[in-house]
């Protein structure tokens, strides 16, 4: 058993509440892990994980005109929308940008304006922890810590600043293993 599936198992998380980022190399691996374990008779699926590890081919991949791609995998857009107006201002939506003092991002706040446009929601997030991106153990244990006191696992609110505070690093170009 994976230290990933053993983090589920630990915590009474399903694989249907897969704490990795969706779409990303772990999320899909844990998947094919635990549908291979229930195949072997050595994992027992709840019920919540069933329909996903048996009805599915999530975790899996098949070439689609020239492509590899994802079997079975949820694509949620918000309204086929990758930009909108923010005070007056085209913005690109879900896509951290370097401010200062603080990153931000601009999201769907899950509301309409009166004329029926999507409300816009500016996210000002805080540090993307320079000090944390190195491949030393030191820097290591700081991204662990990080993640484990602001509970990143949990944190599936785009409005929020804390989601991502969590996932921020990812998206300005750094490839970090663990909640990065």
């Amino acid at each position: 058993m994976s230290e990933s599936l053993r983090f589920h198992v630990n915590r009474g998380k399903g694989v249907d509440s897969n704490v990795f980022r969706p779409g990303s190399d772990e999320f899909f691996m844990l998947f094919r892990e635990v549908r291979s374990l229930s195949k072997a008779g050595l994992y027992t699926l709840a019920e919540s994980e069933s329909e996903l590890i048996e009805d599915t081919d999530i975790g899996e991949f098949g070439i689609y005109e020239g492509e590899v791609v994802p079997l079975d995998f949820p694509m949620l857009y918000e309204d086929n929308v990758d930009e909108a107006k923010y005070k007056g201002k085209k913005v690109d939506l879900n896509k951290p940008k370097r401010g200062s003092p603080k990153a931000y991002v601009y999201v769907n706040s899950g509301k309409k304006n009166k004329d029926g446009t999507i409300r816009v929601k500016k996210v000002k997030f805080g540090s993307s922890m320079p000090d944390a991106m190195g491949d030393s153990d030191a820097a290591k244990k700081r991204r662990k810590s990080f993640g484990d006191r602001h509970n990143c696992s949990d944190k599936d609110d785009k409005t929020k600043p804390g989601y991502w505070s969590c996932r921020a690093t990812k998206f300005f170009g750094r490839s970090i293993s663990g909640w990065w």
